[in-house]
């Protein structure tokens, strides 16, 4: 029974009569969550001089300053994938919108180290949940044959929003001793404009089947792949929600649901811990180390952020050709045999220029490989009924993750320099590499409802 169903899903992916202006539209909507995600994260990387001589803070504390937006976002992840799937996708990204732009403001405009964060965290409750929801709404609302593009872009957007953020910072750099706070205000703007966005989009149609509006599903669907697809399409998603046993939080937990979950965790925690977070949130002050004078720092930045953007596309052209697995496999090895390389660079003094190259390297091969496929496989490997609670497990550990690599990266630097810094997380890299052959399946050109019969039997 389970190879027929396998085999009429194979055919119905294949007849697709595809919407695509429509599909791109919603999801590049969609992806500017996104844009706020890297903007936020990275915003932070400007001020960390300014901020840190301010409240006159040592590098424990500017550790935690740089690392609490994550504790916020595991928090927003903790939370964020039950209340979409109480109040909806499209209606909990409208608050986010809202969020970003508040925490952006207050942050900046801190009067005292404690207020600061406790807007950065706030800060970090937007991230978390737009990091959570926005993927699961794309992969929800695109077909299986440009899934992979669809939800590339979201890392796309991500890579945009480090890159003007960048991009800020230096504009912003010499308008005065407020300079750093009119840097997180900068934020606003693009939380705005993803506000009004959202107005544009429907809601999850997978959603809607959930909670058992499915007229309004089928009507989403018709524009997306068409009348004669649309009710084949929403009898599928009905019948991957006919067990409703795992549906609440512990369901995650149960026999056919622990082991893909686990798994997620693992691609989770691996994509924050190669090594990318500490280049990000402390660029300037590694190319500074680098011998780099503040400004020229500053603009060296901005093109790590566009060699982020470029080396993105090759990942949206390639996943759904190649797949998720085999860009996993090459990313994971690239970047540890380039950790190796810039943990030699750190340890004898190379010239500036050499650790710049592989700097913008590690970062070129990250944006192909890892940065996109993470949200991708993420997105796509946890079944409908318990996609949310799953996803929430997920993001969380990548948050925590996110939290002790970049906390922990002024410590490390100051304790055993950036040479051991990178040779860690090149053996992180190895241990990945390792892992992803042994455990990661492929998911490409398959549908969710294909996929999640494949890894949990459909049960």
């Amino acid at each position: 029974m389970a190879i027929i169903l396998q085999n009429k899903l194979q055919a119905f992916n294949e007849s697709y009569t595809l919407k695509s202006g429509y599909v791109y539209l919603i999801s590049a909507i969609a992806a500017l969550g996104g844009v706020l995600f890297g903007f936020d994260l990275v915003i932070i990387s400007g001020t960390v001089s300014f901020f840190s001589s301010n409240f006159q803070l040592n590098e424990y504390q500017t550790g935690w300053a740089v690392g609490c937006i994550n504790l916020g976002a595991a928090i927003g992840a903790l939370i964020g994938g039950k209340v979409s799937d109480i109040v909806g996708r499209k209606k909990l990204l409208m608050i986010c919108a809202v969020l970003f732009a508040v925490t952006g403001i207050g942050t900046g405009w801190a009067a005292t180290f404690d207020s600061f964060i406790f807007f950065r965290m706030f800060s970090g409750v937007a991230v978390g949940i737009a990091a959570l929801v926005c993927p699961v709404y794309i992969a929800e609302i695109s077909p299986a044959p440009i899934r992979g593009k669809m939800v590339s872009f979201y890392q796309l957007s991500i890579v945009i929003g480090i890159l003007v953020a960048y991009l800020f910072n230096y504009l912003l750099l010499d308008v005065g001793e407020n300079n750093w706070r009119w840097m997180f205000s900068s934020q606003a703007i693009p939380s705005l404009l993803f506000f009004a966005g959202l107005f544009f989009v429907p809601e999850s149609p997978r959603w809607l089947v959930g909670r058992k509006r499915k007229k309004e599903a089928e009507t989403i669907l018709k524009r997306i792949v068409g009348d004669k697809q649309a009710d084949q399409e929403t009898k599928q998603i009905e019948h991957s929600f006919a067990n409703k046993s795992a549906e609440r939080t512990t369901g995650i937990f149960k026999k056919d649901a622990r082991y893909i979950v686990f798994v997620g965790v693992i691609i989770a925690v691996f994509s924050q811990a190669v090594g990318q977070n500490s280049l990000f949130s402390y660029a300037p002050v590694i190319f500074k180390q680098a011998g780099m004078p503040e400004s020229t720092a500053f603009l060296q930045s901005i093109m790590l952020g566009l060699v982020n953007f470029i080396f993105t596309f090759i990942a949206i052209y390639t996943i759904d050709r190649i797949g998720r697995r085999k860009l996993l496999l090459w990313g994971a090895i690239l970047l540890c045999f380039n950790a190796l390389i810039l943990a030699i660079c750190f340890y004898v003094y190379a010239p500036g220029y050499i650790t710049l190259l592989f700097v913008f390297t590690f970062i070129a091969i990250y944006a192909a490989t890892l940065g996109p496929v993470t949200w991708v496989l993420l997105s796509e490997i946890f079944p409908n009924r318990f996609r949310g609670n799953a996803m929430s497990a997920a993001t969380l550990s990548l948050w925590v993750a996110n939290f002790f690599t970049t906390a922990s990266f002024p410590v490390l630097k100051q304790q055993f320099g950036l040479h051991i810094t990178f040779g860690l997380h090149a053996a992180l890299c190895l241990i990945y590499f390792v892992f992803v052959r042994i455990r990661i399946p492929e998911t490409k050109g398959k549908s969710l409802e294909e996929i999640e019969m494949e890894l949990v039997g459909g049960k």
